[in-house]
């Protein structure tokens, strides 16, 4: 079966409500009574939150009351969001969401039956409801974001560690998975600064950030500690395994490239690597991995020691 698959882009304007079925013809083949009234619902239900996946399963159980769906996915790259729900089918219906010029993100609705044009059309009248409130959950997510970021290195910042550390360790102690940190510090950073300037002190911590990030995992997190130092917050990962990325990592920062003035600049860092203990509180594993870094610079820096 050649699956089928109609794009839409929908700009909630005055110039397109017309479309979306407020007015004109189309209405009066769209079964107006039913489709007025979950209109009216969705436009109430999903001012409720402002988490855009709640928003969104709620409006593809909603949606489903009318058009029978087998699932919804929806994509936004810009805020690394990714959506699936329900069980991918051969047809589909998609749509390139957008307000006033403002790109809101990829939808698309799949199942296993081709959708008929008066479908189409329910869909795109049921979308009205939801652009409002899902350009308003992106707004509150980015906001969340930013609070959570370091804006010089666009790593996690001391808050978004304190959140994720509470929920990785709960999370370990739950599943009986092991957790592991790696603090690291940028060996003789006061030396760049004061050889170079704080401006070429600010790009090196970038590209030590981005560094980090691209040799680790999806789901590690990255967190700007202190001025020069960072934490890496690896879940379900052995003091072994743990080790063996700290050694990766180590060998990254030393291959990196940078000038400045025309000369180069060597990199290393220092790191300390713990592994939760049973029973042991935030504030224990990561002294533990702090003292382990430490013990690092202490015995010549450049090299990963493993707290006991």
């Amino acid at each position: 079966m050649i699956s089928h698959s109609q794009t839409n882009t929908i700009d909630f304007d005055a110039a397109k409500l017309q479309r979306l079925g407020f007015s004109g013809n189309r209405t009066q083949s769209l079964r107006p009574v039913s489709l007025a009234q979950l209109r009216q619902q969705l436009t109430q239900q999903l001012q409720t939150s402002l988490e855009a996946d709640r928003i969104l399963s709620l409006f593809f159980r909603e949606v489903q009351r009318l058009v029978p769906l087998g699932a919804l996915s929806y994509q936004l790259t810009a805020s690394d969001l990714r959506l699936e729900m329900g069980v991918r089918a051969s047809h589909s219906a998609c749509y390139r969401l957008s307000h006033e010029g403002e790109y809101l993100g990829e939808l698309t609705f799949r199942r296993s039956v081709r959708f008929s044009e008066e479908e189409l059309g329910q869909l795109e009248s049921l979308l009205a409801s939801l652009l409002f409130p899902l350009r308003n959950a992106l707004l509150y997510r980015n906001a969340m974001r930013s609070a959570l970021r370091d804006p010089l290195t666009d790593t996690g910042n001391r808050l978004a560690m304190d959140q994720a550390l509470q929920r990785e360790v709960d999370m370990a102690e739950r599943n009986q998975q092991p957790l592991s940190l790696l603090m690291l510090d940028l060996d003789h950073f006061k030396r760049i600064n004061d050889s170079f300037g704080h401006s070429t002190g600010d790009e090196v911590l970038k590209a030590l950030a981005a560094t980090l990030k691209a040799q680790l995992r999806n789901i590690d997190m990255v967190f700007r500690f202190g001025g020069e130092e960072f934490l890496v917050v690896m879940s379900n990962t052995s003091s072994e395994a743990a080790a063996m990325v700290g050694e990766r990592l180590r060998r990254a920062v030393m291959e990196l490239q940078c000038l400045a003035q025309g000369r180069a600049i060597e990199l290393s860092v220092s790191l300390g690597c713990a592994t939760l203990l049973p029973g042991e509180s935030i504030r224990s594993i990561m002294h533990r991995a702090d003292s382990a870094m430490y013990a690092a610079k202490n015995d010549g820096r450049n090299r990963l020691v493993v707290a006991s």
